[in-house]
């Protein structure tokens, strides 16, 4: 099963609440800032192809080519399968990444099954397609399913403010910070959001965009 599910602020809210009192440092983070976001988004295919999209290129551009896929029909497996390649890089998508759509959409991922499995089965799943690895099926997990002890730990940003709400010499590397987000649990999902928020406070404190 896939355990508790975040369905609301309040949700987030009763993690926030248990990470306060079992660490006193999110109880600083928290208390810098305020309230944490829901963050929850639609599941299926249109979401992991997003995320494909969204690699390594820049916000604007992932908007301008999701934009394109979407005039275009292309968000669909029907679609992407019945599309020339060609056609696709000519929405604006790399040849690599033609290729990982239509792997994607030749998975037959159950989308359905995703929704009751645990966070485990989820990323086993997600990183047997080809263009989709670890950081992207925890995030999916995360926003999409709503699982609430995942986590993300090969996540700049997470490191980063890992680094910084802990006061470590170093940014930690993804298996150190997955072994340190064992202690989270079972409210992974909520200390990536504080993390996250802090992370952001803190470098608008320091005047960086």
């Amino acid at each position: 099963m896939a355990g508790r599910i975040i369905t609301s602020e309040a949700c987030v809210a009763e993690g926030a609440a248990w990470l306060a009192a079992a660490e006193p440092r999110f109880a600083h983070a928290l208390d810098l800032t305020g309230p944490l976001p829901l963050r929850r988004r639609e599941d299926g295919f249109a979401q992991l192809l997003s995320a494909i999209v969204s690699q390594q290129v820049s916000v604007a551009s992932a908007r301008a080519i999701w934009a394109r896929l979407e005039g275009a029909g292309m968000v669909t497996p029907a679609a992407i399968l019945a599309a020339d390649p060609e056609a696709l890089r000519g929405l604006g998508l790399s040849r690599q990444k033609a290729g990982y759509a239509q792997a994607l959409a030749a998975a037959g991922i159950d989308f359905d099954a995703l929704r009751e499995a645990p966070t485990e089965q989820v990323v086993a799943d997600l990183t047997a397609v080809k263009g989709i690895g670890v950081w992207t099926a925890e995030i999916y997990a995360m926003f999409s399913l709503g699982h609430a002890d995942v986590f993300a730990p090969g996540d700049l940003a997470l490191q980063e403010g890992a680094r910084l709400l802990f006061d470590l010499e170093e940014r930690p590397r993804e298996r150190g910070l997955r072994a340190m987000a064992e202690a989270w649990s079972p409210w992974r999902a909520v200390a990536a959001r504080a993390l996250w928020a802090y992370y952001h406070v803190q470098k608008q404190r320091e005047g960086i965009a």
